[in-house]
């Protein structure tokens, strides 16, 4: 172990911050234990916690000082924890801060005990974030199967409404009939469809799916609602929506570990290019029948 009366001032303090995250996240990860329902996660904070407290004991014989934890990390981490899920926030604590290796890099020349700390950590830390379970992540491709029927199908009818339509209440009215009745054929074809798969759960998918359906119906109508100028709302439901897509891409993206980019470009461009294609269906259709509204 480095003697303590040889270190540099500057690799004082990198074990002192080493001490002050391990310390941290043992709060942080004791306080997710207590307040978790399913008794199964709550061991697995448990247990690390434990090791997080391990490791700060073992710079603690090292820096020769307590070190107080970061309360204000800890009210954020719980926080995101609470809104966002357990297992978004555990997976970007791991790949901000690389609780494994990562902190550890600067330190082998003058630790070099952290090495083995740090292989430890990320081993044991795989494992053990790999048992956490959480249901609605069981029940991503419902939540993707509404989001994604209705940023396509809404965003091609509201922009083919704009131009075949005048004002953005008539606009908005059929919007939402035509987004609650498509939620509503959504879930009920997702029902029937995990039904005759022989899924037990079927009627949670069919909820998550429609509830999904619905949440970005009255996202992608709201600028119509309250914007008298159809251009400018439909300008602001586009955005709304890539702005849909990026945020639940990036949420499913670090929670389930998939590829963010090739996903969001994706759903882009397909929402995109079915909006201007209505777009152009809607002033076609207008100009054919003569339709003023």
């Amino acid at each position: 172990m480095a003697d303590k009366m040889n270190m540099t001032e500057q690799s004082r303090k990198d074990a002192i911050n080493a001490q002050r995250l391990e310390i941290t996240e043992y709060h942080i990860y004791t306080r997710l234990a207590e307040i978790n329902k399913d008794t199964k996660n709550a061991e697995v904070l448990r247990n690390i916690g434990k090791q997080e407290k391990g490791h700060a004991a073992f710079w603690k014989k090292i820096t020769g000082i307590e070190v107080k934890p970061n309360k204000l990390r800890i009210f954020i981490m719980v926080l995101l924890a609470r809104m966002l899920g357990l297992s978004f926030m555990l997976k970007k604590m791991e790949k901000n801060e690389g609780t494994g290796s990562k902190r550890y890099d600067e330190l082998y020349s003058v630790f070099p005990e952290a090495k083995g700390l740090a292989q430890e950590e990320r081993a044991h830390e795989k494992a053990l974030l790999g048992m956490l379970y959480e249901e609605h992540l069981q029940y991503v491709g419902s939540i993707v199967l509404g989001l994604n029927d209705a940023l396509v199908e809404l965003t091609g009818s509201l922009a083919g409404f704009t131009l075949a339509l005048g004002s953005t209440k008539i606009i908005s009215l059929a919007g939402l009939v035509t987004g609650v009745s498509a939620a509503l054929s959504m879930a009920a074809s997702d029902y029937l469809s995990s039904k005759s798969d022989g899924e037990e759960n079927a009627g949670k998918s069919a909820v998550y799916t429609g509830i999904a359906y619905i949440i970005t119906v009255v996202l992608l109508i709201l600028p119509f609602l309250l914007l008298a100028d159809k251009l400018i709302a439909l300008t602001i439901t586009l955005i709304v929506a890539v702005l849909i897509i990026f945020c639940f891409n990036y949420y499913i993206s670090v929670a389930k570990d998939l590829d963010f980019k090739r996903r969001f470009l994706e759903m882009t461009i397909i929402s995109l290019s079915v909006a201007a294609f209505s777009f152009l269906v809607g002033y076609g259709l207008k100009t054919l029948l003569g339709v003023d509204m």
